[in-house]
């Protein structure tokens, strides 16, 4: 039976530094899958005018992107990684994208009976 001769403190730091690489990597993926979810809308659609129905589509697409954007900074900056322009490059983030970051859209209220 082996046993693990490292103090507690720095196996439970090898844990902390495992789970933040794990859950920057989930952010990650969800922010390429909500990227890659715009693109396809706007690659089915075009940039140019679309119908109204569309047009929230669309918004809805980009919150979602925004969202899953915020998430991934925030935890880069818990990991210590502080410069997100390399993100913004990296991910080819559009600038809507990033200009929605962090804003929670309001939820809708049911209608009054």
């Amino acid at each position: 039976m082996s046993r693990d001769l490292r103090p507690p403190v720095d196996i439970l730091h090898y844990e902390i530094v495992q789970e933040q690489a794990s859950a920057l990597g989930r952010m990650g993926r969800r922010l390429e899958q909500a990227l890659a979810r715009l693109r396809e809308f706007d690659a089915a659609h075009g940039t140019t005018e679309i119908a109204a129905s569309m047009q929230q589509a669309r918004r809805k697409l980009v919150m979602e992107a925004g969202q899953a954007l915020w998430m991934f900074v925030v935890q880069r900056e818990a990991s210590g990684l502080r410069d997100s322009r390399h993100i913004m490059r990296t991910y080819n983030v559009p600038t809507e994208v990033q200009l929605c970051m962090g804003l929670v859209p309001t939820p809708s209220k049911p209608p009054r009976s």
